[in-house]
């Protein structure tokens, strides 16, 4: 699976912006969809994740309730929809895969196994 994210730029506190991550290749089957990010000298971290059919998604606290991350697998593309935006989420954020069936979303990187390149995403203040 190769995964291509788009979207990400410069905004202002309280703005809003749209992250997009199109799969190619192998897209049949049930796999996860995970947004993670890394900001300078930080590891990288578990912001959202999405099952295969999206009957369940995991939100890190630090974004609960400003973030909304979907999924349409006819085109096979998720969306990251992300309000309120703060300083702090200032980071590269990088869309993850795996291969599951199942209704748990894991949130550790280790366990996805294709990444797409990272698009940066600047909250000035």
């Amino acid at each position: 699976v190769q995964l291509q994210a788009s979207g990400g730029g410069l905004m202002q506190a309280g703005g809003s912006l749209r992250l997009s991550c199109a799969a190619s290749g192998r897209t049949s089957g049930y796999y996860v969809m995970g947004w993670f990010r890394q900001a300078p000298g930080k590891e990288r971290e578990f912001v959202t994740g999405i099952n295969w059919s999206g009957s369940s998604t995991y939100y890190a606290d630090s974004v609960k309730g400003r973030f909304t991350f979907s999924r349409d697998n006819a085109k096979n593309t998720v969306t990251l929809q992300m309000n309120s935006l703060k300083p702090e989420d200032t980071a590269v954020y990088y869309c993850a895969a795996y291969y599951s069936s199942g209704r748990v979303v894991a949130t550790t990187p280790g366990t996805y196994d294709y990444w797409g390149q990272g698009t940066q995403v600047t909250v000035s203040s």
